[in-house]
This record gives structure tokens, C-alpha cells and sequence, in this order.
């Protein structure tokens, strides 16, 4: 009997073991992209606001997709997507042409000595706003908060007929962006970064996507969304400086609709 139980022990133990053996070969790489310890602190401290593991996921990516990126900016998202997709994906992100203005050429020359310097962007693929995208070759097209610049430009409807015409047939568009009351005035948007939820999906649909799921994985009921500066007035920007910098900070980041299309 005692060499009965001398063998279940032996055996749990050995199962337990090729449990542990499992997990460790078989981690989750989006989770390890996110906590890796060397992405930029100042990123990775927004990620309470940002929710990037639940963002990502609702966005149904794999490491091997093929991504592309509209207007990566500072690189926040690039970030966690570049280590992600490095192995069996890809990642193509586009940035500002830098011929088109001070701002322009500052943060297309900042983000361009990153990609050239940090070991995280390695394998980047970047394409200046503006030049042609490879069309159907894509699986998930993402952006993060800037249908509020694109409306500003007039620019929204012909920038997502691009996601659009760069994705494979059933591949993904996801779009993350500062929420405007419903009923807002073209005015309030165009110069608050605030866009409703409404013509966000109105402007998709119109060319050719068909609304998959919206979450409310990066809403903020906090976010009045009457500030001085608009949406420039939260955190991070805190566009007011030292001014009722305690409010916009208890207040945190701005309310944020998420919506997943499909081609």
C-alpha cells in the first residue's frame, strides 16, 4: 500500500511538473510585450488608463499578423506591437511626412532616432503619411486617438478608405478614440480632439467596413469633456500646465470609444 501511494505522489508530482513545464514554454506574448521592463517608464505608467493587454485582445491580434499602424506618433502602441509581431509577424506604422511642417518634421525626427536606437522598434517598417500602402496585405489595421486630427484636416473618410483598401478580405480595423457627447457640433470636434462614437462608425461604414463590436474596455466617466484645451487639458498633456492640475489629474485620461470593424 505505502509503495501505492509512494507512486501517486510521484506521479502528481511528475504532472505538476510537466504542468509548470507547459506554462513556461507557453506564455502569453502579448502580456510579455506589455510588461517588458524595458519599454519607456513614462509609457508603460499610462497603461491603467490605456489598457493595452484588453484593447489589443479585443482587437483580435496574434503575433502572426501582419499589422499596420496609422499615425504611430510618439510610439506608444509601437512600443508593445514591434516585440509582438517581431517573430511571425510584421509591423508597418506611418508617421508624418516631415515636409509638411515644423511639428511634422520634429516628431517624424524624434520617432525616426527611436526606431534607429531602441532595440524595441527593431524591424519597424516605417511609411511617411501620404505614400502608397501595399493594398491587401494587411490582417489588423490599427490607430489610437487621431480620427480627431484626420476630422480637423478633412481628412477621416479618405484616411480610412486606405485602412480599408490595405487589408486582406476579413481582416480587422481598430480604432481607439476620445468620445464626444453624442449631438456635438462639428465645431466642438474639430477643435476639442473629441469625436462621437456616432460618426466614428458613420465614416467607417461609409466605406466599405461593416461594425464588428464596440467595448467600453477605455471608457472614462470621470472625463467631463468641457476643459479649456479640449482634450489637450487631461493628462498626459496637461495643456494648463500647473493650473487645476490636481482635478484633470484625479480625472485621468480622456473617455475613449473602441470599435472593431471588418472588411
Amino acid at each position: 500500500m505505502k509503495n501505492i501511494f509512494n507512486s501517486v505522489g510521484f506521479i502528481s508530482l511528475l504532472l505538476a511538473f510537466s504542468s509548470m513545464t507547459y506554462s513556461a514554454h507557453h506564455a502569453d506574448p502579448l502580456l510579455e510585450a506589455i510588461k517588458d521592463p524595458t519599454r519607456n517608464s513614462a509609457y508603460s505608467a499610462r497603461d491603467n488608463y490605456r489598457h493595452p493587454y484588453e484593447t489589443l485582445s479585443f482587437f483580435k491580434i496574434t503575433p502572426s499578423m501582419q499589422v499596420l499602424e496609422l499615425a504611430a506618433g510618439g510610439g506608444w502602441y509601437t512600443e508593445i506591437l514591434s516585440p509582438y509581431l517581431r517573430d511571425a509577424g510584421s509591423l508597418t506604422v506611418t508617421h508624418n511626412n516631415p515636409e509638411s511642417g515644423a511639428y511634422a518634421k520634429r516628431s517624424r525626427s524624434a520617432f525616426d532616432k527611436k526606431i534607429q536606437s531602441n532595440p524595441l522598434f527593431e524591424g519597424v517598417t516605417v511609411v511617411t503619411m501620404g505614400e502608397p500602402l501595399t493594398p491587401k496585405s494587411k490582417d489588423l489595421v490599427l490607430t489610437f486617438r487621431n480620427l480627431h486630427n484626420w476630422l480637423a484636416r478633412d481628412t477621416m473618410k479618405a484616411t480610412m478608405l486606405e485602412a480599408f483598401n490595405a487589408l486582406k478580405s476579413g481582416g480587422f480595423f481598430g480604432v481607439v478614440e476620445h468620445r464626444a457627447p453624442e449631438g456635438s457640433s462639428m465645431e466642438y470636434m474639430t477643435t476639442s480632439g473629441y469625436v462621437s462614437q456616432s460618426l466614428a462608425i458613420e465614416v467607417a461604414e461609409s466605406v466599405g467596413f461593416t461594425l464588428v463590436e464596440t467595448s467600453e474596455i477605455n471608457a472614462n466617466l470621470k472625463d467631463t469633456k468641457d476643459h479649456p484645451k479640449g482634450v489637450w487639458t487631461l493628462p498626459p498633456s496637461y495643456r494648463l500646465k500647473d493650473e487645476n492640475r490636481s482635478k484633470y489629474e484625479a480625472m485621468g485620461e480622456s473617455d475613449r470609444m473602441t470599435l472593431l470593424f471588418m472588411k
